[in-house]
């Protein structure tokens, strides 16, 4: 071996192989283990390779694979002889240095949880801290493009148009309005609908679009009890719960379409539909909300408690289907009834509506099966 001689050819038991990283030929070669490693195959020109510049590449087990950095990417040298091979590494000081150390695999872990934990942390803290913020700030005209937007989906999943019959729509817009002249709520560009579905429920979309349900009207029982539940979704709209949830949904893909102004792109009708219709709203939300609708009943001299005895008459004999019913999106809890209880006051406003416009309402719709 190299012992004979630091310029002579090493003797190896087992072939040597080089390729050189230009062409895939396999050449049995010569090495000389001198200032630097040479590569001789016979009647060719010696590859000189400098010893700090080999790496280990990997390799099956018995064979040395050695590449070079400053040869061609793919050149290879394959060691067979295994006294030849540990001749070569006794050489080669920096043969190692590109392997990850025990040490670096440790980093590399570490990194990664820690990599994990930041995106939960945002997931969990940062999200909804940035829904919260931004929530208020959101541009009127791009709350009015996320509403027609979510309405467009609304439409598509509880029928495609509103209930036209004109003393029917009449007086539900006069109901809102009132609702929404109490509340103090200052966008004169409100809509209100009634869509002709068999579900029991109510939304506010943002931009000012109330909804109804007609499975929900045709379970109400006075104007009071569905003005209550309609003064508490104004609640979650004046409280930008809607745009707070779809922000937060939405994640980063909805920021970004806000940042663009891509708002009725597909991510955002996907977001919107999505989230209004299955809106779950924290336990501090529902809270706001009720306080919200206790209020505005107050102010027009009416109780709230009808409301949620709708509420729990619609729940209480269908169970809460994730897409069926109020209790899905409004959990309908001891603590809240006996609030509602609570506030319950004596009559001293005049009727939202009339019997003859009340009566109307109910027929929005028709009388036709849905």
């Amino acid at each position: 071996m190299s012992e004979l001689s630091t310029e002579a050819p090493a003797q190896a038991v087992k072939p040597t192989i080089f390729f050189d990283g230009v062409s895939s030929r396999r050449r049995q070669v010569m090495l000389t283990l001198g200032d630097a490693l040479e590569i001789v195959e016979e009647g060719g020109t010696p590859v000189r390779w400098a010893y700090a510049d080999i790496r280990r590449a990997d390799s099956p087990s018995g064979v040395l694979r050695l590449a070079c950095t400053s040869a061609p990417s793919l050149a290879r040298l394959e060691i067979r002889d295994a006294a030849l091979a540990a001749d070569v590494i006794a050489r080669c000081m920096r043969l190692d240095e590109h392997q990850t150390s025990r040490r670096g695999v440790a980093k590399i872990v570490g990194w990664s949880v820690a990599a994990a934990t930041s995106i939960v942390c945002v997931v969990l803290f940062g999200v909804p801290l940035v829904a919260d913020r931004l929530a208020p700030l959101v541009p009127k005209p791009v709350e009015r493009r996320i509403g027609d937007a979510a309405e467009v989906q609304m439409k598509t999943i509880f029928g495609r148009s509103v209930c036209e019959d004109p003393a029917g729509k009449a007086a539900f817009t006069k109901l809102v309005n009132r609702l929404r002249d109490a509340a103090g709520l200052d966008d004169d560009s409100m809509t209100a609908g009634v869509l002709p579905t068999a579900v029991p429920n109510a939304f506010a979309l943002p931009g000012g679009k109330v909804f109804v349900l007609k499975g929900l009207l045709d379970k109400a029982e006075s104007p009071d009890e569905l003005a209550g539940i309609l003064a508490h979704e104004l609640g979650h709209l004046k409280h930008h719960d809607n745009m707070r949830g779809l922000i937060y949904n939405g994640g980063t893909s909805f920021l970004i379409g806000l940042l663009f102004g891509d708002v009725t792109g597909s991510s955002a009708v996907i977001f919107a539909s999505r989230s209004l219709v299955e809106a779950s709203y924290s336990r501090e939300a529902e809270t706001a909300a009720d306080t919200f609708a206790i209020e505005v009943m107050h102010k027009l001299g009416r109780s709230p408690k009808p409301a949620f005895e709708l509420m729990f008459r619609v729940t209480g004999k269908e169970g809460g289907s994730a897409l069926t019913t109020i209790l899905a999106s409004h959990p309908l809890t001891e603590d809240r009834l006996a609030r509602m209880t609570r506030e319950d006051r004596p009559v001293s406003g005049p009727p939202l509506l009339t019997d003859k416009e009340w009566q109307a309402l109910k027929s929005v719709c028709g009388s036709g099966k849905i």
